[in-house]
């Protein structure tokens, strides 16, 4: 099954392809995770004190980190066995859907408890697209990638998070400085999630004019694809799917307490302005964006281990960090430890967009990728903000960053167990 060179797409819009759908859906996911600390407790749970208005959303953002694996599973089975493009248009539209309706559901005081309900179900359907994007786009990328540049192409996957996240901390930080916190709370906190729609469009547009990945092209040409994925990835390639998952802990947790976690304690507890954190988060994202290039460049030339054990372990004494740096209360040191976690985050997943594809074959690598990346996000961070909100009422802030070094050391312990890859057959 070969595809001609005139429908060929060039190397710039398969990069582009796959860094606009994470870009997309990590920006959707994040508007939730900003709306989380800000304003879904107000709006969705009214009745209760404000900490137990925390913890109950904190808990609805756990839920799309529940759904997240069963999207690798339901859309990796189809990305494995009918093509990685149809997939991935269809993951982008089902989170996008899921988004828009978030932004046009009524509060609790509007239709009562059917709007927390309704707003579980939804937010399980932004779990289940986004579980079936990332492992899509990685493959878009690595499997048109030349070799030897394999992590560089990976790279542009991991690229769209910190894009997404500074799209969603900007929209936020917009209406922070335009509206009152009474009209950002009646209506204002809806915008983001009403303009993701055409977003969405445009990452469907730019997808549907992919062509299938040469690798995936070859398997069904060969027909060595299988009926159900899942099942020979679970008898023969287990492992990697395990160790994978623990070493995606670290991104995870670094990411969700520096942001969701942080950004609720510092704006409820410390009582940091609203429009001053956010504005702390955009220059703390930089540092991320730059660290994705480096390390993934680093990691073509040195190995995906080395790059990730140094990484995850400068991520256990970031943890240590977090304590002293955060109840200092300044925003200079605050910013200091986003910028600290957000670079080692993103040094530890940028070698993971080549180096999760590369621990399985061709026929299964959709699924167990996916499965892997989203199962270290039920580890590391589905649970992050509600663990680190009990910690610190009662232990203190100190028993987060102890929280978050643990955390890497699971990572740095997982990827010690894991092989290195780089030189691996990737057809």
């Amino acid at each position: 099954m070969k595809t001609s060179p005139s429908n060929t797409p060039s190397a710039t819009h398969i990069a582009f392809a796959s860094f606009i759908g994470t870009a997309i859906e990590f920006y959707d996911f994040y508007i939730y995770a900003m709306a989380v600390a800000l304003v879904i407790g107000q709006v969705f749970f009214p009745a209760s004190d404000p900490a137990v208005q925390s913890l109950n959303a904190f808990l609805t953002f756990g839920i799309a980190f529940i759904a997240r694996p069963l999207g690798a599973i339901v859309f990796g089975h189809f990305g494995d066995k009918v093509g990685r493009k149809a997939t991935l248009a269809a993951s982008l539209l089902l989170m996008g859907i899921s988004t828009l309706l978030i932004g046009l559901l009524p509060g609790y005081d509007v239709i009562g408890t059917w709007a927390p309900i309704a707003l579980c179900v939804l937010r399980f359907g932004q779990g289940l697209g986004l579980g079936g994007e990332w492992g899509g786009a990685a493959l878009l990328a690595t499997e048109h990638a030349p070799v030897g540049k394999r992590a560089w192409f990976g790279m542009f996957p991991q690229l769209g998070p910190s894009v997404g996240f500074l799209l969603a901390t900007l929209s936020f930080l917009g209406l922070a400085l335009l509206l009152t916190d009474e009209q950002f709370k009646t209506w204002g906190w809806r915008l983001p999630f009403i303009a993701s729609a055409l977003l969405v469009a445009v990452g469907l547009y730019v997808r549907f004019k992919l062509v299938e990945t040469p690798a995936f092209a070859k398997a069904l040409a060969e027909h060595s694809t299988h009926a159900t994925p899942i099942k020979p990835l679970l008898k023969k390639h287990y492992q990697p799917v395990l160790l994978g998952s623990m070493a995606m802990v670290v991104c995870y947790n670094l990411f969700y307490t520096a942001t969701v976690f942080c950004l609720s304690y510092g704006t409820k507890t410390l009582q940091i302005p609203r429009v001053d954190f956010l504005q702390m988060l955009c220059i703390a994202i930089i540092f991320m964006a730059l660290a994705t290039p480096l390390s993934a460049w680093l990691s073509d030339r040195l190995g995906r281990k080395p790059v990730l054990l140094v990484s995850s372990f400068l991520a256990v004494l970031a943890g240590f960090s977090l304590s002293p740096l955060v109840a200092s209360g300044s925003i200079i040191y605050i910013t200091l430890f986003l910028a600290i976690a957000l670079f080692l985050m993103g040094a530890t997943f940028a070698p993971m967009g080549a180096y999760l594809p590369e621990q399985f074959p061709v026929a299964v690598r959709y699924t167990g990728s996916g499965l892997a990346y989203q199962l270290g996000g039920i580890l590391g961070a589905s649970s992050a903000p509600f663990v680190s909100q009990l910690l610190v009422e009662r232990g203190g802030l100190a028993w987060v960053g102890y929280y978050v070094s643990a955390m890497a050391t699971v990572s740095f312990m997982a990827v010690l167990c894991m092989r290195e890859t780089r030189q691996s057959s990737f057809n």
